[in-house]
């Protein structure tokens, strides 16, 4: 049945090499770099899910429950084992689970105005709460496994457009420490992503016109970029794995790809009277860019070469593309991700 194909949301895991794509028909887990499909979970094993977060290419995922042949409540967060093919973690909450994260050794989870903070995985106890602003878009992100030690959650700042920073390194159980926060945008926070270095994050208000990277070390803005002029929905934002560039998805059907290292290369517009545009006369534009189907929401990031980008779209389709220091974009590959076939080898 076409409804069996119907994607509810897609996600990467914390390195960006594979992505979780979550359908009425259950769960499929996707190697990037050769795109194939390593796992496949249907809904009579997992039901129709929601939401899905991959820990790295371990044997652990978290999957929440949604869509129309779910088999629990959304309020229910489930950890499933790959190598045993069952459930092994079931935690409850008061309300819908708005995004989990998952570290080797924690579990986080937002609601729409808390965050939860678990140990993982054994023995699984909370640690602790907060209360937040209302969050309905679940924005949450955990600094990646690469950045060492470090162990930062950020999320929407009880100030509107800020961001609250928090080092769970540095929180006692049952205590969180005193909130530190950037002021970002002027309107709500619509995406947030960190680099895999964990030193710096960006930032997008649901005006969707500019992103903001900010160094986290001294809560300062690093470099501001325009993605247009007129507003949009930002559905992603990834830097390369050297934090040499930076790539962002919206609802007009185009993927930017900007210059973080070297911003001169970024586009700037060439005018004669900057008082005719004032703001937008010293914006940085996109170094290249790429479209896909429009108004289909999709996730982006770069592969290990951190000249080749890939978007997976909420369509099944996978679009990468190879740009150049001149800006040039040119098609790689494409493929329909569902219909692409099972690998033997075991990528995962």
């Amino acid at each position: 049945m076409a409804s069996d194909r119907k994607i509810l949301s897609l996600r990467f895991n914390q390195d960006q090499g594979c992505f979780s794509c979550c359908m009425e028909s259950g769960v499929r887990i996707y190697n990037v770099e050769p795109l194939v499909e390593k796992s496949h979970y249907d809904v009579e094993t997992v039901g129709s899910v929601s939401k899905c977060e991959m820990l790295y290419r371990t044997n652990i995922l978290a999957l929440v429950s949604g869509g129309t042949r779910p088999m629990f409540s959304d309020n229910i967060l489930l950890i499933f084992d790959d190598l045993l093919k069952k459930f092994i973690l079931e935690i409850t909450f008061p309300s819908s689970i708005q995004a989990v994260r998952l570290r080797k050794d924690k579990i986080i989870v937002a609601l729409l105005t808390s965050i939860h903070v678990f140990s993982f995985p054994s023995p699984t106890q909370r640690l602790f709460s907060l209360e937040t602003i209302k969050n309905p878009r679940g924005l949450l992100e955990l600094s990646p496994l690469g950045a060492g030690e470090k162990q930062i959650i950020i999320f929407p700042g009880h100030k509107t457009g800020s961001v609250q920073i928090l080092d769970l390194a540095c929180t006692e159980i049952g205590i969180s420490s005193a909130p530190v926060w950037i002021s970002a945008h002027k309107g709500e926070l619509a995406c947030l992503a960190f680099n895999q270095q964990a030193t710096k994050i960006a930032t997008a208000s649901v005006q969707g016109t500019l992103i903001r990277v900010w160094d986290l070390a001294t809560k300062t803005q690093l470099v501001e970029l325009r993605r247009g002029t007129d507003p949009a929905t930002i559905y992603c934002i990834n830097f390369s794995s050297n934090s040499d560039y930076l790539c962002c998805s919206s609802d007009k059907g185009t993927v930017h790809i900007f210059a973080i290292k070297d911003t001169s290369r970024n586009k700037r517009m060439i005018i004669a009277n900057t008082n005719l545009f004032g703001k937008y006369a010293n914006s940085q534009w996109a170094l290249a860019n790429f479209t896909v189907p429009q108004e289909c929401a999709c996730i982006c990031a770069f592969t290990e070469n951190n000249s080749v980008i890939i978007a997976a779209c909420l369509d099944g389709t996978f679009h990468k593309y190879v740009f150049n220091q001149d800006g040039n974009c040119n098609r790689d590959g494409f493929d329909v991700f569902l219909d692409v076939s099972d690998d033997v080898e075991n990528l995962l």
